[in-house]
């Protein structure tokens, strides 16, 4: 139908047409700016709990995860180790043998710095520059240093840590390693959250 020389049918259309097209329009503009209010996949990751299955970690054997971009040293310790850790010459050795300065959770306020004596869970970044130190299992006297029966030792600058992630006294490390949260159910580890 036309009035006056005007096609309501294709004005009609038009506006519908037009309303259409700019509603698809400020939806394509708006789903951005939305979703930047939500963190992003890598940013959720970051801080995200972390799950590693521990039943196949035998004795003496250590498993690295990541979390939150850091290496987190998971050691099963055989009974030889945890004897070791509550030897009281040992304690006179480190810098902070009762973990009185705060980096780890209160659970882990104890000679082994953990739930239980055999299952360890420390961040693997040495507390003087951040490298990463390596595992020496053996309870033994080292080559190195007679007095140090295995742990952690940080080859950048020779700090070492017990088999607790405690720091000796007069290495460049000024502190133990940190204990992350963590908790145990069954086989599987989550680090990130604590029971």
């Amino acid at each position: 139908m036309t009035q006056n020389g005007v096609n309501q049918g294709r004005r009609r259309f038009l506006y519908i047409a037009t309303g259409a097209v700019g509603a698809v329009g400020a939806v394509g503009v708006a789903t951005p700016f939305v979703k930047s209010w939500f963190p992003s996949e890598k940013a959720k990751a970051v801080g995200a709990p972390v799950k590693v299955d521990i039943g196949n970690l035998k004795l003496g054997e250590m498993v690295i995860a990541e979390w939150r971009g850091k290496p987190v040293f998971v050691v099963r310790r055989t009974p030889d180790m945890i004897d070791v850790l509550k030897s009281d010459s040992l304690k006179s050795r480190l810098t902070d043998p009762e973990s009185n300065v705060d980096q780890q959770p209160e659970f882990a306020k104890n000679d082994t710095r953990s739930l239980s004596e055999e299952l360890l869970v420390v961040e693997g970044v040495c507390t003087h520059l951040g490298c990463s130190p390596k595992f020496v299992p053996e309870v033994e006297p080292q080559a190195y240093d007679a007095n140090w029966q295995g742990g952690f030792f940080c080859p950048c600058h020779g700090s070492r840590f017990d088999l607790s992630g405690r720091v000796f006294a007069g290495v460049p490390a000024p502190s133990n390693l940190k204990v992350p949260p963590h908790r145990v159910d069954g086989n599987i580890l989550t680090i990130g959250e604590v029971a």
